[in-house]
């Protein structure tokens, strides 16, 4: 029997946890064996926070999963925990989980050093999960070191819009080199993303794209035939935080209503996940859309789905600014699987608007162009009144955001390094 080679996995954010960060690694994970790797993952203890139990039947069932004791200041007790949050997010560096690298490193580097270990393999965020890299990289330098970045770092949107000072920003970028320096190959998720990277780094000949995707196992016994109902059902569903919020799409709808151009029973507006209350009270506060617009808690994965297939339109927001273009979340994949149309609030020049395009799933409008934004919605409106939505995607390209195939595109780089 042709034995398997092995990749060890660093994935700070891994099932149980839930959230949009786990689904890229869990999916890797699922598919390697069918192309004769066997992965390993390194991963932390996870009972706080998100977490989605469901996401556990990903993995296979023989897989060996190390968990470390997190040591994560946000999961501290009240009073605490505030505290935590504030030193987590602006002290430690690169990212909270510094402690956990710190604390793990030499346990990592030991089972590599006692078990046969062919290739390592760590994704971000966070950034800390490639500095467990690095530092066995620098013990044993004959492995081969694959990286995998979901998001960019030093040129993250949401991290230049923390306003860290200029000291931190250096000792990250120094970080950042250190880590594209010693890797052997080195994986985006997005072209302009990888090109942003390719301006400050040397690394064209050992750099990759591999973008998120979907599960089309998640699908299974949903059927995803259009069926119209009593409402016009907008869904988000995801995270809402920092640019990605939803004050130019209420603003357009409100008016719409204002005006009287839509009738404010026809419609439902679902945000579906971790959304602050914070941000809720914002939103009853600046919108007369109390009975229009409702929140469901975040929800398992499956479960998600079938909310994003039970609508007529998918809300699809990437917040306006520098670097918003080279990036999409890895939610957008799975709505284009829905058969549903997206109305997509993102850079028109950037990556997300590209895919849509491509795909044929949706209509685009600059995040903040309310009079835009309107006359979408309002098309959307009357295709629905009319019982006229109609969808023609381009289902072959759609296809090849599967994560099996995905993984065999990862698999080629393990090939190459292995």
């Amino acid at each position: 029997m042709k034995m398997k080679k092995r990749v060890l996995m660093v994935a700070n954010q891994f099932p149980p946890m839930g959230g949009s960060g786990v689904q890229r690694s869990v999916k890797f994970a699922k598919y390697l064996p069918e192309y004769e790797w066997e992965p390993v993952v390194f991963t932390r203890e996870s009972s706080k926070g998100l977490i989605d139990k469901s996401l556990l039947n990903d993995i296979p069932k023989d897989l060996e999963v190390i968990r470390t004791k997190p040591y994560d200041l946000n999961e501290l007790k009240k009073p605490f925990n505030l505290a935590g949050k504030f030193i987590s997010r602006k002290l430690l560096i690169p990212d909270g989980d510094v402690i956990w690298y710190k604390k793990n490193k030499d346990i990592l580097l030991d089972y590599v050093k006692k078990n046969n270990i062919d290739i390592i393999y760590t994704t971000s965020y966070p950034y800390s999960d490639h500095l467990l890299g690095l530092y066995v990289k620098k013990h044993m330098p004959n492995i081969p070191w694959v990286v995998d970045f979901r998001d960019e770092w030093c040129n993250n949107p949401y991290i230049l819009d923390m306003g860290y000072s200029k000291n931190r920003m250096e000792k990250e970028r120094k970080m950042e080199r250190e880590v594209i320096s010693n890797c052997d190959y080195f994986i985006t998720n997005t072209p302009l993303m990888l090109k942003n990277f390719l301006k400050d780094y040397d690394m064209k000949e050992k750099s990759f794209v591999i973008p998120n995707g979907y599960d089309k196992d998640d699908f299974d016994n949903i059927n995803k035939d259009y069926v119209k109902k009593d409402k016009l059902i907008i869904t988000y569903s995801g995270s809402m935080y920092g640019r990605r919020k939803p004050d130019y799409f209420l603003q357009a709808v409100e008016e719409l209503i204002d005006e009287q151009k839509i009738d404010k029973k026809d419609i439902l507006i679902r945000f579906i996940g971790n959304i602050p209350n914070k941000k809720i009270k914002e939103i009853n506060e600046n919108y007369s859309l109390s009975e229009t617009v409702k929140y469901l808690p975040y929800m398992e994965h499956k479960k998600s789905i079938e909310k994003l297939v039970e609508s007529d339109i998918l809300l699809f927001i990437i917040g306006e600014g520098k670097g918003a273009e080279n990036f999409y979340s890895g939610k957008v994949f799975e709505y284009m699987n829905t058969n549903r149309p997206i109305l997509a609030l993102v850079p028109p020049k950037g990556v997300a608007a590209d895919v849509i395009k491509d795909t044929n799933t949706g209509y685009i409008s600059d995040t903040t162009n309310v009079k835009q934004i309107k006359e979408l919605m309002l098309k959307l409106y009357f295709d629905w009144k009319n019982d006229a939505i109609e969808m023609n995607p381009n289902w072959d390209k759609i296809k090849t955001f599967e994560r099996r195939q995905l993984t065999k595109q990862l698999v080629e780089i393990l090939n190459r390094a292995k």
